[in-house]
């Protein structure tokens, strides 16, 4: 029987699938692309997608994430990008097999230094991020196809796969 916590690893690794085909495809050349001045350039976003499983360690781990001290590396190459997001997902997995369900309604806060910006449940912030993540990988796909790398199959075939019959 499924439980909370083996549905939430599960989305996690089909994510992390996704999330590095994509990522591997991202070329540093392009990542000082930018589709509108509102927007982030595309290696940031790669960075973020990449950081994300970092953050669903932490909020399994410890009570809150503190913005101001949360720092983290900036990988150089689009090699040491998928290596550092499978380093990630490697933490989230080994603390999600850790993670007992009666800490799901404990509460998790984010923060800024003194300012609180969040505070919900562990389950609730840990399903928000798993969103957070599929939604900024999806900016990502908009920002490749702009840019002509071709996007990969994520939950079936892209009209870039060999396998998609217009």
């Amino acid at each position: 029987m499924a439980t909370v916590i083996s549905n939430l690893l599960k989305s996690l690794e089909s994510e992390h699938a996704a999330t590095r085909k994509c990522i591997e495809r991202v070329p540093v050349s392009a990542y000082e692309y930018k589709p509108h001045p509102k927007s982030m350039v595309m290696g940031y976003l790669v960075y973020l997608v990449s950081d994300i499983p970092r953050w669903i360690t932490a909020m399994i781990d410890h009570d809150q994430i503190d913005l101001a001290t949360f720092k983290s590396e900036r990988p150089a190459t689009t090699e040491a990008m998928v290596a550092y997001l499978d380093n990630n997902l490697a933490g989230a997995v080994t603390a999600f097999k850790g993670l007992k369900e009666d800490r799901l309604d404990l509460p998790f806060s984010l923060v800024a230094g003194p300012q609180l910006l969040d505070k919900t449940s562990r389950l609730d912030s840990l399903t928000s991020t798993i969103n957070h993540w599929v939604h900024h990988r999806g900016q990502l796909t908009v920002y490749m196809r702009l840019n002509e790398i071709l996007v990969p199959s994520i939950y079936g075939p892209s009209a870039d796969d060999n396998t998609f019959k217009k």
